[in-house]
């Protein structure tokens, strides 16, 4: 061989030796990056701060010994339609877990959410609900039993905005929904929510800044709110307060859905689908049925049947025709509440 053979032969072997090692290295920090852990960002409504804090990290050992794969569970918390309305203008929520269908039907007109969300989780795509009680003080010195006493002169109600909160939205249909159970006319059951309204004296943003307001600022005489939230804080504060379950309430679900158009982007449709899956497992009805939220499972509901008083419950559908009437008749601007508070 020549010595110019030779040497073309050594340039070849080091240009691809060279190449090699260099498409290594190119493909360390894809390497890395398929290593790195998926991170999942639920945006949810403010009195659930508690039940995700033991859900998450419940869900990331299970999913981990499950597929090895470590996932990152992040919260955003606030009013219900206030947190649609980040998700709608931006929020890269990976999921969204609300108190309301309302608010993921926004979602679903931004084209955020698939027209058939309710359909891709059992119940309507709501692993667990709850109901509207009251909170009293110990003693229950306004002696208040019912949504008529709320309506009284003299009582201060504390009540998140039915604007931004599901939490206000749920109380205000209650109260509604109540007076036509009773047999009333739409105009008793208006004239019940204004007088109701009327002795509202701060409309916090959302839920768990109301129960701010009513245990910490101690304003008011009584709170509503959900279920599960007045049980926590009764556990919390021991016997200051008192609950009161009134003759009949709604029926609050929580529905959740997969936010397609970030999940689909980031790659992480699985992991964001497993997740709400868990929420319906055994392990996350538990937890669920611990923070006084009613579970769908019968197995856990008949564990924790004295957590849970029987009541009376109807539903959006039942008076108000399903959540989008219930939206453009009461809660629209210009609808049924702006004319009862401008009142």
């Amino acid at each position: 061989m020549s010595k110019q053979n030779a040497l073309s032969s050594r340039t070849r072997r080091w240009f691809l030796a060279s190449s090699l090692a260099l498409g290594a290295a190119a493909s360390l920090p894809l390497m890395a990056s398929a290593a790195e852990p998926v991170v999942l960002l639920n945006v949810s409504y403010d009195v659930m701060r508690e039940l995700f804090k033991d859900i998450n990290p419940a869900f990331v050992a299970e999913w981990k010994a499950k597929t090895g794969e470590t996932v990152t569970v992040k919260q955003s918390h606030g009013g219900s339609s206030k947190q649609a309305r980040s998700v709608a203008d931006g929020l890269e929520a990976s999921v969204v877990t609300m108190n309301q269908a309302n608010d993921i039907d926004l979602l679903v007109d931004r084209g955020l959410v698939a027209p058939d969300w309710a359909r891709k989780f059992p119940n309507n795509a709501a692993p667990f609900y709850s109901t509207m009680v009251y909170l009293v003080r110990k003693g229950n010195p306004k002696q208040i039993k019912d949504w008529d006493d709320l309506a009284k002169p003299g009582i201060k109600v504390i009540v998140p905005n039915p604007k931004t909160s599901g939490n206000g939205r749920y109380t205000y249909l209650a109260a509604w929904g109540y007076a036509i159970k009773k047999g009333g006319s739409e105009a008793q059951a208006r004239d019940l929510v204004t007088r109701l309204f009327k002795n509202v004296p701060v409309l916090d943003g959302g839920g768990r800044g109301a129960t701010t307001t009513f245990t910490q600022r101690e304003i008011g005489d009584v709170l509503v709110t959900f279920e599960n939230e007045v049980q926590l804080v009764r556990k919390e504060f021991g016997d200051n307060f008192e609950v009161v379950y009134p003759s009949i309430s709604i029926l609050a679900e929580s529905p959740v859905a997969v936010v397609d158009k970030v999940v689909d982007r980031q790659g992480i449709r699985k992991e964001a689908t497993a997740y709400l899956q868990y929420l319906y497992s055994e392990p996350g009805q538990e937890i669920a049925a611990k923070h006084f939220l009613r579970p769908r499972s019968a197995a856990v509901a008949k564990k924790y049947a004295a957590s849970f008083k029987p009541i009376s419950l109807f539903t959006v559908d039942d008076v108000f025709g399903g959540w989008k009437q219930a939206q453009k008749k009461h809660f629209d601007d210009g609808g049924e509440f702006d004319k009862i508070y401008q009142k």
